[in-house]
């Protein structure tokens, strides 16, 4: 730590509950300092082991190389491989078993449910296969002792009523499924989740004095039921409730879940009083009394007018969808942007697209998965409920879909992008010096009022609060007003 780093007083309060010994919760918002305030608390427990756990290899590396040698950091599953019998990790090299042939080899036929568009769609095998498999995901990520219906995923576009009976239908698959991955005579391939549950259940020691546990508003239920198990260990959970944005892989409200004592990290770091102000409104209709405090020294420019466009090194969508069409726009501008998706991922919208148009179903990308053919996606893009698909869709209607496969090879590299396009939930923990944010948020009319659901203001939260020194709302404004209830005769 450099000798001129001054604490603040809300991280002196977090360092000296830690030294107190007992657990903690760190509610810390974005750009608050929470891995310098995590050091902060390591460099005070020099004298005792320390584990530091991370969700992804990279922010594990990080670590590694920022906090003293009394700490060890590692990811979750690195912890779970290690003690988990080679048997059974041995099974996560094997080739995995296609999704159609798991759904024939259970007995599944296609099956045919109703849809919110009105209309009746086919889910095939390979979807079966795909939501059984999900299943066992979920259930492995959850503190559940068994895997009930509620852990499989169904496409939103599947009626509710329909998607409860197909769960109903499709559970004891799932729990089939979990005995034989379990099974020591298995011989099929396995996903990581699986050695991750199995280590979870097993009591598991983690050989630690204290754990910090970084981003634990995004912790599934099995990390926090392991943890739990810990007693011998000092906790220290460091987390933002209102960045927990993974529900649709089954993660829970973590934050609210431990019952520990906490401490607020309200300041943050990354940006001044205005971009602060607007993430406070946001915190405010997510039911947050504290607002978040900016730094008076760092100069943040909120650009409204959507004629003023300056440059801008990220540019974030909620959508894939989205976030194609942006990058298309770009290069068709003389752009050299960099795209934060695989490649491969374009190519499956292109190659779907291509089999709805010769009448035939596609499994590749799930968006597209419950059309009989390009007429069908074409309606419901155009549709109020399938307006994320549109951009693509008209991508493919005015350029066709080689012109998407041609789009997937003109990526550029970060270091060398004029600026990168990025979706909300791959730009979670980064942040740039000018960003813009494109306006595909599911804005919806709630008793004459604009609103958003809960999921998708932590999504806007997120966005809001990437930028240090501009952001560009001028394709949100509109709506962000009516959101905030600001009175028309305000709003300029």
């Amino acid at each position: 730590m450099a000798k001129a780093y001054k604490p603040t007083a809300e991280q002196e309060a977090v360092v000296e509950a830690a030294k107190g010994g007992g657990d903690l919760k760190v509610k810390a918002y974005a750009g608050a300092g929470k891995t310098s305030t995590l050091r902060l608390v390591a460099l005070q427990l020099t004298g005792r082991r320390g584990s530091y756990l991370a969700f992804n290899k990279e922010i594990a590396d990080s670590a590694r190389r920022g906090f003293p040698a009394n700490v060890s950091a590692r990811t979750v599953h690195s912890l779970a491989y290690a003690s988990t019998p080679a048997w059974l990790t041995a099974r996560i090299n094997l080739p995995a078993e296609p999704p159609h042939e798991l759904a024939a080899r259970y007995g599944f036929g296609p099956v045919e449910v109703p849809t919110i568009t009105g209309k009746n769609a086919e889910v095939a095998p390979f979807e079966i296969g795909r939501m059984i498999a999900d299943g066992l995901g979920r259930f492995c990520r959850s503190a559940d002792d068994t895997p009930q219906p509620f852990h499989i995923p169904v496409d939103e576009k599947i009626r509710d009523d329909a998607a409860d009976w197909l769960r109903e239908q499709l559970a004891p698959s799932v729990g089939r499924l979990w005995a034989e991955s379990i099974n020591p005579r298995g011989l099929k391939a396995i996903q990581p989740d699986v050695y991750l549950k199995v280590w979870g259940q097993s009591n598991p020691r983690i050989n630690a004095d204290f754990i910090l546990f970084d981003e634990a508003q995004d912790s599934d239920g099995i990390m926090l039921s392991v943890l739990a198990q810990q007693r011998h260990a000092q906790k220290i959970y460091v987390g933002d409730p209102y960045q927990q944005i993974y529900e649709w892989r089954g993660a829970v409200n973590a934050m609210a879940q431990i019952a520990t004592p906490e401490r607020p990290l309200t300041e943050s770091f990354r940006f001044g009083p205005t971009f602060a102000g607007l993430a406070s409104c946001v915190l405010a209709l997510l039911g947050e009394s504290t607002p978040i405090r900016g730094q008076p020294t760092i100069g943040s420019i909120m650009v409204e007018d959507p004629s003023v466009q300056p440059p801008v090194d990220a540019v974030l969508c909620r959508k894939n969808a989205t976030a194609i069409w942006q990058f298309a726009a770009g290069i068709e501008m003389g752009h050299r942007p960099a795209l934060r998706m695989n490649p491969s991922e374009i190519i499956a919208f292109a190659d779907g697209a291509d089999q709805l148009l010769n009448g035939r179903r596609t499994f590749r990308p799930t968006a597209l998965s419950l059309f009989e053919n390009w007429k069908e996606a074409q309606a419901f893009a155009r549709s109020a409920v399938g307006r994320d698909l549109l951009p693509v869709v008209e991508i493919i209607d005015y350029r066709g879909t080689d012109y998407l496969r041609a789009l997937a090879q003109r990526q550029t590299p970060e270091g060398q992008a004029d600026y990168v396009i990025s979706t909300i939930h791959r730009a979670k923990g980064l942040e740039w010096k000018r960003v813009r944010i494109v306006n595909d948020f599911r804005f919806k009319m709630v008793d004459g009022r604009l609103t958003l659901d809960e999921d998708e203001m932590r999504l806007l939260y997120v966005a809001l609060t990437r930028a240090q020194h501009v952001l560009d709302i001028s394709d949100v404004r509109d709506e962000l007003l009516r959101l905030f209830n600001v009175p028309k005769a305000a709003r300029g």
